[in-house]
Protein backbone atom coordinates (compact mmCIF):
# COMPACT_ATOMS: atom_id res chain seq x y z
CA UNK A 1 0.00 0.00 0.00
CA UNK A 2 2.96 2.46 0.88
CA UNK A 3 4.81 1.38 -2.12
CA UNK A 4 1.56 2.49 -4.62
CA UNK A 5 0.40 5.65 -2.49
CA UNK A 6 4.65 6.81 -3.38
CA UNK A 7 3.94 6.04 -6.56
CA UNK A 8 0.64 8.13 -6.92
CA UNK A 9 2.44 11.15 -5.28
CA UNK A 10 5.27 10.95 -7.36
CA UNK A 11 3.47 10.95 -10.66
CA UNK A 12 1.08 13.74 -9.31
CA UNK A 13 4.05 15.30 -8.46
CA UNK A 14 6.00 15.58 -12.12
CA UNK A 15 7.16 18.88 -13.11
CA UNK A 16 4.97 20.07 -16.37
CA UNK A 17 6.88 21.20 -18.99
CA UNK A 18 8.19 24.82 -19.37
CA UNK A 19 7.21 25.34 -22.73
CA UNK A 20 4.29 25.84 -24.00
CA UNK A 21 3.66 22.75 -26.14
CA UNK A 22 1.36 24.64 -29.16
CA UNK A 23 0.87 23.23 -32.31
CA UNK A 24 2.21 20.35 -30.92
CA UNK A 25 -0.69 18.12 -29.50
CA UNK A 26 -2.29 17.10 -32.52
CA UNK A 27 0.86 14.76 -33.87
CA UNK A 28 1.03 13.79 -30.74
CA UNK A 29 -2.85 12.07 -30.71
CA UNK A 30 -2.67 10.64 -33.78
CA UNK A 31 0.57 8.92 -32.61
CA UNK A 32 -1.94 7.13 -30.16
CA UNK A 33 -5.01 6.87 -33.06
CA UNK A 34 -6.79 9.03 -30.91
CA UNK A 35 -8.26 12.62 -31.84
CA UNK A 36 -7.88 15.61 -29.62
CA UNK A 37 -11.99 17.96 -30.42
CA UNK A 38 -12.82 21.57 -29.04
CA UNK A 39 -16.22 22.92 -29.09
CA UNK A 40 -16.61 25.92 -31.50
CA UNK A 41 -19.03 29.09 -31.62
CA UNK A 42 -20.01 30.12 -35.21
CA UNK A 43 -19.26 33.96 -34.89
CA UNK A 44 -15.60 33.70 -33.46
CA UNK A 45 -14.97 30.86 -36.00
CA UNK A 46 -15.73 33.01 -39.07
CA UNK A 47 -13.61 36.70 -37.66
CA UNK A 48 -11.33 35.75 -34.93
CA UNK A 49 -8.14 35.03 -36.28
CA UNK A 50 -7.08 34.25 -33.18
CA UNK A 51 -9.37 32.24 -32.71
CA UNK A 52 -9.06 30.48 -35.67
CA UNK A 53 -5.36 29.84 -34.92
CA UNK A 54 -5.52 27.69 -31.62
CA UNK A 55 -8.13 25.57 -33.14
CA UNK A 56 -6.27 24.71 -36.46
CA UNK A 57 -2.63 24.29 -34.25
CA UNK A 58 -3.92 22.71 -31.21
CA UNK A 59 -6.94 19.96 -32.46
CA UNK A 60 -7.96 17.72 -34.76
CA UNK A 61 -11.52 17.65 -34.64
CA UNK A 62 -14.56 20.27 -34.04
CA UNK A 63 -17.43 20.53 -32.49
CA UNK A 64 -20.23 22.58 -32.35
CA UNK A 65 -21.38 24.45 -29.74
CA UNK A 66 -24.83 25.50 -30.67
CA UNK A 67 -25.62 26.11 -34.39
CA UNK A 68 -26.54 22.25 -34.60
CA UNK A 69 -29.18 22.21 -31.76
CA UNK A 70 -32.65 22.13 -33.09
CA UNK A 71 -33.81 25.76 -32.20
CA UNK A 72 -30.75 26.65 -34.61
CA UNK A 73 -31.07 24.93 -37.24
CA UNK A 74 -34.76 24.43 -37.76
CA UNK A 75 -36.66 27.70 -35.81
CA UNK A 76 -39.56 26.91 -37.61
CA UNK A 77 -41.09 24.00 -38.78
CA UNK A 78 -40.14 22.72 -42.13
CA UNK A 79 -37.50 26.13 -42.49
CA UNK A 80 -33.91 24.82 -41.81
CA UNK A 81 -31.03 27.48 -41.53
CA UNK A 82 -27.99 25.77 -42.62
CA UNK A 83 -26.02 28.65 -42.31
CA UNK A 84 -24.05 28.01 -39.16
CA UNK A 85 -23.98 24.70 -39.39
CA UNK A 86 -22.21 24.41 -42.92
CA UNK A 87 -19.95 27.27 -41.41
CA UNK A 88 -18.47 25.20 -38.98
CA UNK A 89 -18.38 21.98 -41.89
CA UNK A 90 -16.57 24.28 -44.09
CA UNK A 91 -14.46 25.31 -42.37
CA UNK A 92 -13.36 21.79 -41.17
CA UNK A 93 -13.06 20.60 -44.27
CA UNK A 94 -10.80 23.88 -45.42
CA UNK A 95 -8.45 22.51 -42.50
CA UNK A 96 -8.44 19.10 -42.35
CA UNK A 97 -10.67 18.76 -39.41
CA UNK A 98 -13.45 16.22 -38.63
CA UNK A 99 -16.86 17.26 -36.98
CA UNK A 100 -18.70 15.86 -34.84
CA UNK A 101 -22.64 16.73 -34.54
CA UNK A 102 -24.31 17.92 -31.41
CA UNK A 103 -26.95 17.25 -30.85
CA UNK A 104 -30.45 15.78 -32.04
CA UNK A 105 -32.60 14.76 -29.39
CA UNK A 106 -32.08 17.29 -25.90
CA UNK A 107 -34.60 18.48 -23.94
CA UNK A 108 -33.12 22.53 -23.80
CA UNK A 109 -32.70 24.70 -26.33
CA UNK A 110 -35.82 23.50 -28.38
CA UNK A 111 -38.16 26.43 -30.61
CA UNK A 112 -41.43 27.38 -29.58
CA UNK A 113 -43.07 25.57 -32.07
CA UNK A 114 -41.33 22.01 -30.91
CA UNK A 115 -41.79 22.23 -27.11
CA UNK A 116 -44.95 24.15 -26.78
CA UNK A 117 -46.97 21.60 -29.09
CA UNK A 118 -49.50 19.64 -28.97
CA UNK A 119 -48.62 16.35 -29.73
CA UNK A 120 -49.58 13.25 -30.90
CA UNK A 121 -47.31 10.49 -30.85
CA UNK A 122 -47.64 9.51 -34.60
CA UNK A 123 -46.35 13.49 -35.24
CA UNK A 124 -44.13 14.13 -33.15
CA UNK A 125 -42.39 11.03 -34.85
CA UNK A 126 -42.99 12.02 -38.26
CA UNK A 127 -41.60 15.58 -36.59
CA UNK A 128 -38.05 13.78 -35.13
CA UNK A 129 -37.78 12.10 -38.52
CA UNK A 130 -37.77 15.13 -40.88
CA UNK A 131 -35.02 16.64 -38.62
CA UNK A 132 -32.94 13.75 -38.26
CA UNK A 133 -33.67 12.90 -42.32
CA UNK A 134 -32.75 16.92 -43.06
CA UNK A 135 -29.65 17.06 -40.75
CA UNK A 136 -28.04 13.66 -41.42
CA UNK A 137 -28.57 13.74 -44.95
CA UNK A 138 -27.07 16.61 -45.64
CA UNK A 139 -23.95 16.17 -43.92
CA UNK A 140 -23.72 12.25 -44.84
CA UNK A 141 -19.98 11.07 -45.51
CA UNK A 142 -19.12 14.91 -43.94
CA UNK A 143 -20.21 14.58 -40.29
CA UNK A 144 -19.02 11.19 -39.11
CA UNK A 145 -20.04 11.18 -35.44
CA UNK A 146 -23.30 12.29 -33.51
CA UNK A 147 -24.88 12.85 -30.28
CA UNK A 148 -28.02 11.35 -31.05
CA UNK A 149 -29.47 11.45 -27.52
CA UNK A 150 -28.30 13.77 -25.07
CA UNK A 151 -28.57 13.73 -21.24
CA UNK A 152 -31.03 11.35 -21.01
CA UNK A 153 -31.29 10.95 -17.20
CA UNK A 154 -32.19 13.56 -15.06
CA UNK A 155 -29.18 15.54 -13.82
CA UNK A 156 -28.92 14.02 -10.43
CA UNK A 157 -30.40 10.47 -10.52
CA UNK A 158 -30.78 7.00 -12.16
CA UNK A 159 -33.91 7.57 -13.75
CA UNK A 160 -34.94 8.68 -17.45
CA UNK A 161 -35.45 12.49 -17.51
CA UNK A 162 -38.92 13.61 -18.51
CA UNK A 163 -38.72 15.31 -21.70
CA UNK A 164 -41.12 16.06 -24.78
CA UNK A 165 -39.28 12.83 -26.16
CA UNK A 166 -40.35 10.62 -23.15
CA UNK A 167 -43.73 12.02 -22.23
CA UNK A 168 -45.20 11.80 -26.13
CA UNK A 169 -43.17 8.22 -27.10
CA UNK A 170 -42.62 6.91 -23.70
CA UNK A 171 -39.14 5.16 -22.93
CA UNK A 172 -38.19 3.54 -26.34
CA UNK A 173 -37.36 6.90 -28.16
CA UNK A 174 -33.96 6.48 -27.27
CA UNK A 175 -33.94 3.38 -29.45
CA UNK A 176 -36.46 4.98 -31.98
CA UNK A 177 -34.59 7.92 -32.42
CA UNK A 178 -30.91 6.02 -32.83
CA UNK A 179 -32.62 3.78 -35.59
CA UNK A 180 -34.04 7.14 -37.12
CA UNK A 181 -30.42 8.27 -37.02
CA UNK A 182 -28.76 4.66 -38.48
CA UNK A 183 -31.28 4.69 -41.66
CA UNK A 184 -30.46 8.61 -42.17
CA UNK A 185 -26.82 7.54 -42.36
CA UNK A 186 -25.80 3.85 -42.13
CA UNK A 187 -22.18 5.08 -41.92
CA UNK A 188 -22.50 7.58 -39.09
CA UNK A 189 -20.95 6.53 -35.40
CA UNK A 190 -24.30 7.35 -32.93
CA UNK A 191 -23.63 7.88 -29.40
CA UNK A 192 -25.37 9.14 -25.85
CA UNK A 193 -23.74 11.68 -24.82
CA UNK A 194 -24.13 12.67 -20.33
CA UNK A 195 -22.83 13.95 -17.69
CA UNK A 196 -22.35 12.83 -14.03
CA UNK A 197 -21.06 9.24 -15.03
CA UNK A 198 -17.48 10.15 -14.90
CA UNK A 199 -17.50 8.38 -11.68
CA UNK A 200 -19.40 5.59 -9.67
CA UNK A 201 -23.11 5.49 -8.71
CA UNK A 202 -26.84 5.49 -9.42
CA UNK A 203 -26.81 7.57 -12.38
CA UNK A 204 -23.68 6.12 -13.81
CA UNK A 205 -24.98 2.12 -13.26
CA UNK A 206 -28.48 3.26 -14.85
CA UNK A 207 -27.21 4.75 -18.12
CA UNK A 208 -24.97 1.11 -18.18
CA UNK A 209 -27.95 -0.70 -17.32
CA UNK A 210 -30.26 1.24 -20.74
CA UNK A 211 -27.26 1.10 -22.85
CA UNK A 212 -26.83 -2.99 -22.30
CA UNK A 213 -30.45 -3.24 -22.76
CA UNK A 214 -30.59 -1.32 -26.15
CA UNK A 215 -27.61 -3.30 -27.14
CA UNK A 216 -29.23 -6.63 -26.64
CA UNK A 217 -31.94 -5.48 -28.40
CA UNK A 218 -30.16 -4.68 -31.43
CA UNK A 219 -30.34 -1.10 -31.43
CA UNK A 220 -27.43 0.77 -33.85
CA UNK A 221 -26.01 2.06 -31.11
CA UNK A 222 -22.06 2.47 -31.21
CA UNK A 223 -20.26 5.31 -28.50
CA UNK A 224 -20.87 6.60 -24.92
CA UNK A 225 -19.62 10.46 -24.45
CA UNK A 226 -18.68 11.27 -20.98
CA UNK A 227 -18.84 14.97 -20.97
CA UNK A 228 -16.61 15.86 -18.12
CA UNK A 229 -17.72 19.02 -17.06
CA UNK A 230 -15.45 18.73 -13.68
CA UNK A 231 -14.63 21.22 -10.43
CA UNK A 232 -11.65 21.90 -9.68
CA UNK A 233 -10.30 18.83 -7.55
CA UNK A 234 -13.11 16.59 -8.24
CA UNK A 235 -12.30 14.65 -11.19
CA UNK A 236 -13.30 10.71 -10.32
CA UNK A 237 -10.71 8.43 -9.54
CA UNK A 238 -12.45 6.01 -11.02
CA UNK A 239 -13.22 7.65 -14.36
CA UNK A 240 -11.00 5.00 -16.23
CA UNK A 241 -13.02 2.43 -14.85
CA UNK A 242 -16.22 3.72 -15.83
CA UNK A 243 -15.14 4.28 -19.50
CA UNK A 244 -14.13 0.72 -19.45
CA UNK A 245 -17.45 -0.82 -18.38
CA UNK A 246 -18.50 0.30 -22.67
CA UNK A 247 -15.42 -0.18 -23.68
CA UNK A 248 -16.15 -3.96 -22.51
CA UNK A 249 -19.64 -3.76 -24.39
CA UNK A 250 -17.69 -3.17 -27.93
CA UNK A 251 -18.44 0.25 -27.50
CA UNK A 252 -16.32 3.30 -28.34
CA UNK A 253 -16.38 6.16 -25.34
CA UNK A 254 -15.02 9.81 -25.68
CA UNK A 255 -14.46 12.63 -23.15
CA UNK A 256 -16.79 14.86 -25.31
CA UNK A 257 -17.21 18.05 -22.99
CA UNK A 258 -14.18 18.59 -21.44
CA UNK A 259 -13.67 21.77 -18.74
CA UNK A 260 -12.43 22.39 -14.93
CA UNK A 261 -13.62 25.11 -13.79
CA UNK A 262 -11.85 27.10 -10.82
CA UNK A 263 -13.09 28.66 -8.14
CA UNK A 264 -11.77 32.60 -8.05
CA UNK A 265 -9.72 33.97 -7.96
CA UNK A 266 -7.72 31.46 -10.34
CA UNK A 267 -3.69 31.88 -8.85
CA UNK A 268 -0.83 29.87 -10.64
CA UNK A 269 -1.02 27.29 -8.27
CA UNK A 270 -4.39 26.58 -8.90
CA UNK A 271 -3.66 26.55 -12.70
CA UNK A 272 -0.94 23.94 -12.02
CA UNK A 273 -3.17 21.69 -10.29
CA UNK A 274 -5.87 22.25 -12.94
CA UNK A 275 -3.27 20.64 -15.27
CA UNK A 276 -2.50 17.64 -13.85
CA UNK A 277 -6.00 17.22 -13.54
CA UNK A 278 -6.45 17.92 -17.63
CA UNK A 279 -3.37 15.33 -17.81
CA UNK A 280 -5.49 12.68 -15.54
CA UNK A 281 -8.46 12.68 -18.08
CA UNK A 282 -6.24 12.18 -21.49
CA UNK A 283 -4.26 9.90 -19.49
CA UNK A 284 -7.73 7.79 -18.89
CA UNK A 285 -8.89 8.07 -22.00
CA UNK A 286 -5.35 6.62 -23.04
CA UNK A 287 -5.88 3.84 -20.70
CA UNK A 288 -8.75 2.56 -22.23
CA UNK A 289 -8.94 0.26 -25.58
CA UNK A 290 -11.54 2.16 -27.32
CA UNK A 291 -11.46 5.77 -26.17
CA UNK A 292 -11.36 7.66 -29.43
CA UNK A 293 -11.40 11.12 -28.59
CA UNK A 294 -11.11 13.83 -26.20
CA UNK A 295 -13.10 17.12 -26.75
CA UNK A 296 -12.65 20.39 -24.49
CA UNK A 297 -15.46 22.53 -24.51
CA UNK A 298 -14.69 25.59 -26.04
CA UNK A 299 -11.85 27.71 -27.44
CA UNK A 300 -10.63 29.54 -24.72
CA UNK A 301 -12.02 30.90 -21.49
CA UNK A 302 -12.98 34.25 -23.28
CA UNK A 303 -15.48 31.98 -25.05
CA UNK A 304 -16.64 29.42 -21.95
CA UNK A 305 -20.00 28.97 -20.72
CA UNK A 306 -18.81 28.77 -17.11
CA UNK A 307 -18.81 32.33 -15.84
CA UNK A 308 -22.38 32.87 -17.21
CA UNK A 309 -23.65 29.86 -15.95
CA UNK A 310 -21.54 29.18 -12.64
CA UNK A 311 -20.85 32.44 -11.14
CA UNK A 312 -17.46 32.57 -9.07
CA UNK A 313 -16.06 30.14 -11.39
CA UNK A 314 -13.49 30.74 -13.77
CA UNK A 315 -10.09 29.51 -15.93
CA UNK A 316 -12.10 26.27 -17.15
CA UNK A 317 -10.27 25.94 -20.62
CA UNK A 318 -6.12 25.21 -21.96
CA UNK A 319 -6.10 28.77 -23.07
CA UNK A 320 -7.08 31.98 -21.06
CA UNK A 321 -8.70 34.96 -22.96
CA UNK A 322 -6.30 36.16 -24.79
CA UNK A 323 -5.31 32.98 -26.74
CA UNK A 324 -2.25 32.11 -24.55
CA UNK A 325 -1.68 28.80 -23.30
CA UNK A 326 -1.90 27.46 -20.26
CA UNK A 327 -0.22 24.44 -18.09
CA UNK A 328 -3.45 22.60 -19.22
CA UNK A 329 -2.65 22.15 -22.56
CA UNK A 330 0.84 21.37 -21.10
CA UNK A 331 -0.56 18.95 -19.50
CA UNK A 332 -2.19 17.55 -22.02
CA UNK A 333 1.10 17.49 -23.94
CA UNK A 334 2.97 15.61 -21.10
CA UNK A 335 0.00 12.33 -21.04
CA UNK A 336 0.67 11.99 -24.44
CA UNK A 337 4.32 12.65 -24.72
CA UNK A 338 5.07 10.26 -21.69
CA UNK A 339 3.19 6.91 -23.05
CA UNK A 340 4.65 7.55 -26.55
CA UNK A 341 7.36 4.86 -26.05
CA UNK A 342 5.04 2.28 -24.67
CA UNK A 343 2.31 0.28 -26.14
CA UNK A 344 -2.06 1.30 -25.75
CA UNK A 345 -3.77 -1.08 -24.49
CA UNK A 346 -5.39 -2.81 -27.62
CA UNK A 347 -8.82 -1.74 -28.71
CA UNK A 348 -11.22 -5.10 -27.73
CA UNK A 349 -13.38 -6.48 -30.59
CA UNK A 350 -17.41 -6.39 -29.78
CA UNK A 351 -18.70 -9.30 -28.62
CA UNK A 352 -21.07 -8.48 -31.72
CA UNK A 353 -21.05 -5.28 -33.94
CA UNK A 354 -22.98 -2.56 -32.17
CA UNK A 355 -26.72 -2.52 -33.22
CA UNK A 356 -26.61 -5.85 -34.30
CA UNK A 357 -26.78 -8.58 -30.94
CA UNK A 358 -29.08 -10.66 -30.33
CA UNK A 359 -30.93 -10.89 -26.90
CA UNK A 360 -30.17 -14.71 -25.67
CA UNK A 361 -32.81 -16.91 -24.49
CA UNK A 362 -34.17 -16.36 -21.14
CA UNK A 363 -32.20 -13.27 -20.77
CA UNK A 364 -33.41 -10.77 -18.13
CA UNK A 365 -31.30 -7.68 -19.91
CA UNK A 366 -33.08 -5.02 -18.88
CA UNK A 367 -17.97 36.21 -27.79
CA UNK A 368 -19.17 35.41 -28.62
CA UNK A 369 -19.88 33.51 -25.95
CA UNK A 370 -23.01 31.61 -27.26
CA UNK A 371 -25.74 30.38 -25.35
CA UNK A 372 -25.04 27.63 -22.74
CA UNK A 373 -23.55 24.65 -23.77
CA UNK A 374 -25.85 20.60 -23.61
CA UNK A 375 -24.46 20.28 -20.04
CA UNK A 376 -25.66 23.45 -18.45
CA UNK A 377 -28.49 22.01 -16.14
CA UNK A 378 -26.01 21.20 -13.66
CA UNK A 379 -14.29 6.20 -36.34
CA UNK A 380 -12.59 2.90 -37.50
CA UNK A 381 -9.52 4.59 -38.86
CA UNK A 382 -7.55 6.72 -36.47
CA UNK A 383 -10.02 9.17 -35.41
CA UNK A 384 -9.97 13.07 -36.60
Amino acid sequence: MGAAVLTVTATLLLALPDRAPVGELPALARSHGIGLGVAVAVDPLARDGGYQDVVTSNYTSVTAENTMKWEYVQPERDEFDWSGPDAVVDFARRHGLGVRGHTLLWHNQQPPWLSEGDWTGAELREVMREHTDALLGRYRGRITTWDVINEPLVDDGPRLRDNLWHRVLGEDYIAEALRMAHEADPGARLYINEFGIEGAGPKADALHTLVTDLLDRGVPLHGIGFQGHFVHGSVPEDLTEQMRRYSDLGLDVTVSELDVRIPEPAGQEQLEEQAREYRRVVQACLDVPRCVNVTVWGVSDQHSWIPEWFPGYTAALPFDGSYRPKPALAGMAQALERRRTGARPGRTAPRTPPGHRTRLKNSKGPGTREPRPASAERPATPPP
